[in-house]
C-alpha cells in the first residue's frame, strides 16, 4: 500500500473535537468546543423556514449569492467604516475555517514562512502545513498575553509571506489594541507581508475594550486578508457561513481557491442569513450584554474555585491555570475534568507551540442553567475531602 502524504504527520486530528466526543461518552457538560446550547434569533429561524420553501436549492454563485454579498458588504461598512464592493471585495466560504485555508493558499507558496502567535487556534498550524508554509511562532506572554515587540521584529526579519492575527483571540480572549495592530501593519508594510486576520468574535468584546478592524487602518486595506464568519455573532456555528474580505486583486485569486475547495456555501442558508445581516445596532449591543452576563457568571464560579485564570477581554474562552492540581500532563488533567468533575475543557497544550502544560480552556457560550451546573461541579475541586475521594 502506498504511503499517505508526509505533510499529514505534522499535526493530529482536532483536539477540540476529540474532547467533545470524550464529553459525550462520559455525559459531561461540554465547555470544550465553542458552540452555544441556545437557538439563533427567532427572526433568523423564520427566515430559514421561508428560505427552504423558496427557489434556493441549487448552486448559488460560487463566490456568494448576490443578495447575501450585498447585505454583508453593507454590514461590514456599517461597523468598520470601510467601503466594501460586494462584487470585488468578498468571497463567501463554508465558514471561517475554509476562509482561513483559502486565504493561506492564496497568499503563500510552498516554503513560504508565516508568523503565528502562540497560543493559537489549533487550525492555524495545520493550515500552514497543508498550504506548504513554514510557521514562525511568536509567543503571547501570560497572564495578559501580550507579544514582545523585539520578538515580533525578529520574526518579521525572517521575511514571512503572511502573519495570522486572531482578534479577539481564541483561546486567550485577548483583544489586540489599535497600537498593536498599527505596529503589526507597519512591520508588514516594511517586510512586504500579508496580514491575515481571523475575526469571528468581532461583536463579543467586553468593555472597556473594543474591536479594531485591522483592514480599516490607514494604508492597510491592500495587504490585509480578513477571514470571518457569521457563526458566533448569530449563534449558527452549524450553518458554516463565512467569508474573505480583501482587495480586488487578492479576492480574484481567493475565488479560484474557493471554487475548487468547496464550490460554494449552502444557498438557502445564505438567503436566510440576509435577515441577520440587516439586524439593527441594538442586536449587537444586546449580544455584548448577553455575553458579558455569561462571562461574569462563569468567572464568579472560578473565583470561588480559587485557581488562577485569565479574564477574557473578548470572545468567550477562559484559560484556567491547573498547575496547582499536581498533573504532569494537561491532557491527563482534561480527561480527569471530564471523567471525575463532569466538565469538558480543552488541554491548553493543543494551542501552544511552547511546552505548556498548565492551562485548560473552557468556554461559556451556554445558557445560564448550563453555566451554573458546570460551575457547581467545578467548585467541588475546592473541597479537600472531595479531591481526596477522587484521587487528588
Amino acid at each position: 500500500m502506498p504511503k499517505t502524504a508526509d505533510r499529514l504527520t505534522g499535526f493530529t486530528e482536532s483536539v477540540i473535537r476529540a474532547m467533545t466526543r470524550l464529553c459525550a461518552r462520559h455525559g459531561a457538560i461540554n465547555l470544550s468546543q465553542g458552540f452555544p446550547d441556545f437557538d439563533p434569533p427567532e427572526p433568523l429561524l423564520v427566515a430559514l423556514e421561508k428560505a427552504v420553501r423558496g427557489p434556493f436549492h441549487q448552486y448559488a454563485v460560487t463566490w456568494g449569492a448576490p443578495a447575501f454579498r450585498e447585505a454583508l458588504a453593507r454590514k461590514i461598512t456599517r461597523f468598520s467604516g470601510m467601503p466594501v464592493d460586494p462584487e470585488q471585495h468578498l468571497v463567501v466560504t463554508c465558514g471561517s475555517t475554509e476562509a482561513m485555508m483559502a486565504a493561506m493558499m492564496t497568499a503563500c507558496n510552498p516554503g513560504d514562512r508565516v508568523i503565528v502567535f502562540s497560543p493559537f487556534y489549533e487550525n492555524y498550524s495545520a493550515d500552514a502545513i497543508l498550504s506548504g508554509a513554514q510557521p514562525i511562532y511568536v509567543p503571547l506572554h501570560a497572564p495578559d498575553f501580550r507579544y514582545d515587540s523585539i520578538e515580533l521584529k525578529r520574526a518579521f526579519e525572517q521575511k514571512p509571506k503572511a502573519i495570522i492575527v486572531c482578534n479577539p483571540s481564541n483561546p486567550t480572549g485577548k483583544v489586540f489594541t489599535r497600537a498593536e495592530l498599527m505596529e503589526i501593519q507597519s512591520l508588514a508594510e516594511q517586510y512586504d507581508t500579508f496580514v491575515i486576520t481571523d475575526e469571528p468574535y468581532e461583536h463579543i468584546v467586553y468593555g472597556p475594550h473594543r474591536h479594531e478592524y485591522a483592514a480599516a487602518l490607514p494604508g492597510a486595506a491592500e495587504r490585509t486578508i480578513v477571514c470571518n464568519s457569521l457563526s458566533k455573532t448569530y449563534s449558527i456555528t452549524g450553518w458554516r457561513l463565512g467569508y474573505i474580505q480583501s482587495s480586488p486583486t487578492v479576492i480574484a485569486q481567493a475565488r479560484k481557491v474557493h471554487d475548487f475547495l468547496t464550490v460554494g456555501a449552502a444557498a438557502p442558508l445564505q438567503q436566510a442569513a440576509v435577515t441577520a445581516l440587516q439586524f439593527p445596532d441594538s442586536y449587537y449591543a444586546d449580544l455584548q450584554g448577553l455575553y458579558t452576563k455569561k462571562r461574569d457568571l462563569f468567572l464568579s464560579y472560578l473565583r470561588r474555585l480559587g485557581l488562577p485564570f485569565t479574564e477574557p477581554q473578548g470572545a468567550y474562552y477562559v484559560m484556567l491555570d491547573i498547575s496547582s492540581l499536581g498533573f504532569t500532563r494537561d491532557t491527563d488533567a482534561a480527561e480527569w475534568f471530564v471523567r471525575d468533575v463532569g466538565v469538558a475543557g480543552v488541554p491548553g497544550s493543543s494551542f501552544f507551540r511552547e511546552l505548556e502544560q498548565r492551562f485548560i480552556r473552557f468556554h461559556f457560550a451556554k445558557n445560564e442553567n448550563t453555566l451554573q451546573a458546570a460551575g457547581e461541579r467545578l467548585i467541588q475541586i475546592a473541597d479537600p475531602a472531595w479531591m481526596r475521594a477522587h484521587g487528588r
